[in-house]
Formats: structure tokens, sequence, C-alpha cells
């Protein structure tokens, strides 16, 4: 049973209630259309992972320079490998010398600390294997290293992508719902809980736990069954895991007014 509380100040009249509960749903509905956009874009990638998977070492097609669904193979010489700061994190970018067709034109980013690092020298011939425009693995010497962000992965991303939006979007309609029905116990008198807390913290937590849960089913699954996975593993376990962060640091009942009623009756209030 949860004890009755009521705002200080200017936060607690109906009218600011209700401005909160109209700015919540209309942020639900900006979650909704924006969590919309990498869900329309999830068949085109399932399509360009089967074509990933299922694709072969190039033919003749290599030779005339017809850009199809298989693996080329594009050998040119090392122009610079040195260690060097991609964002915050280190690798070992290596430069080829021009001319070399695309994307082996573009500089690539090894593990700083994998094999190739200490093994390519400037000078030394490498061997770069790619994907329509993708930069898929690095070899020298008989020694391979898959290069990160395949096109594999992107389907199963763009799902967790997704389902962060739809839980921050229905996080917002619980709000705008909480915000509302505070408004009503106001202006009726009735008694309310205190809102619930949702940091950054908590934030961070909603969108990390559904793409976990995508890098997760990307390992395991292929296609359209890692996208179905992503989201059956998001909702048995990243869901419940969620509400139960968003309920741990609800405000502490704090005394009601003498002659108040209490009661029972609480929920989510924005």
């Amino acid at each position: 049973m949860a004890v009755q509380t009521t705002e200080q100040g200017g936060s607690a009249r109906p009218g600011k209630a209700w401005l909160r509960a109209v700015a919540w749903a209309l942020l639900g509905l900006v979650l909704l259309a924006v969590s919309a956009a990498p869900s329309i874009l999830v068949p085109e990638r399932i399509a360009d992972e089967k074509a990933f998977l299922e694709a072969q070492p190039c033919g003749s097609e290599e030779a005339t320079g017809v850009l199809a669904d298989c693996m080329r193979t594009i050998r040119g010489t090392a122009l610079s490998a040195e260690d060097a700061k991609s964002g915050k994190a280190m690798v070992f970018r290596v430069q080829l010398q021009a001319p070399v067709p695309a994307p082996a034109d573009r500089p690539m980013h090894l593990d700083s600390h994998g094999e190739l690092s200490g093994l390519i020298k400037p000078g030394d011939e490498v061997e770069v294997t790619a994907w329509r425009n993708v930069q898929v693995a690095v070899s020298h010497d008989g020694i391979s290293e898959t290069l990160p962000g395949p096109p594999d992965e992107k389907a199963t991303m763009l799902v967790g992508l997704t389902l962060a939006g739809v839980w921050l979007a229905i996080l917002a309609f619980i709000a705008a719902f909480g915000s509302a029905r505070r408004a009503q116990c106001f202006a009726t008198g009735r008694p309310f809980a205190p809102r619930v807390p949702f940091g950054p913290a908590k934030c961070v937590g909603v969108v990390a736990a559904p793409l976990a849960a995508a890098y997760l089913a990307h390992h395991i699954w292929d296609a359209w069954t890692a996208v179905v996975m992503t989201v059956a593993v998001w909702a048995l376990i990243a869901l419940p895991t969620t509400i139960a962060a968003l309920l741990w640091h609800r405000d502490q009942p704090r005394a009601s007014p003498p002659g108040a009623p209490l009661d029972a009756e609480h929920g989510w209030a924005g």
C-alpha cells in the first residue's frame, strides 16, 4: 500500500500536469516514428546478409570488372602500416599504394593486437577480400584477419535499434498516462504516488538491452531467425530486467498530510 504524497509548488498544479502528459504523449509518437525507420530497412539487410553468406569467390566476372555477389581478391602493396587512433580505439591502419580498385583504396583498420599488426610492413604485398563495396578481410603470408562490421551484422542491430525506440516510446506513453492521472487526482483531491525517477543511467540500460540481445542473436543465428530470436531474447530477458531497473529506485513514500486518506492505488507517473 502506497502512502499518499503531494507535489510541492507549482509543479503540482493540474494544468502543468496536463501539459506534461501531452508532452510525453507527443514524445512517444515521435519515438515510434523514428523507430519505424530502421525496421523498414530490415528486409533489405536480410537479403544482403543472405547474399553475403552465400557468396563464392569471383570467376570470370572479376576479370571483366562486373560487380557481382561474389568475393573479390584485390592484391596491392602496403603504402603505410602503423598504429593509429580510430575514435577512442587504437587500430592497426593499413593503406595500399594507388592505383587499387575500390574498396581496397580505403584505409583498413585491423586489430592493433592481431597477428597481422606485427607482420605487415610498408612495401609488403597484401590481399584484400571484398564483397560488393565492402572490405571483408585482409591477408598476408597466409594469415587472414576478418575486418569489423561485415554485412551480416546489420539486420539484427537494426532490430535492436527498433526495439530500443519502441520501448522508449512505451515508457513515454506510460509517463503520459501517469501525468494525466496525477492531474485528475489533484483536481479531485485524491491522493497520488510520487513520480518514478528516470535518469540517464536507466535510459542507457533501456537502449543497451535490445542492442545486446541483437548482438547475441547475430552470433548464434542467421537472417530472419536471428531477427525473431532478437525479439524473443529481449522480451524474455531484457524487458523484465528493464522494468525491474525502472522500479528499483522508486521514490520512498513520504508522510501524507494530516487527515489525508490512504490510497493503495498507484502507478507509473510522468
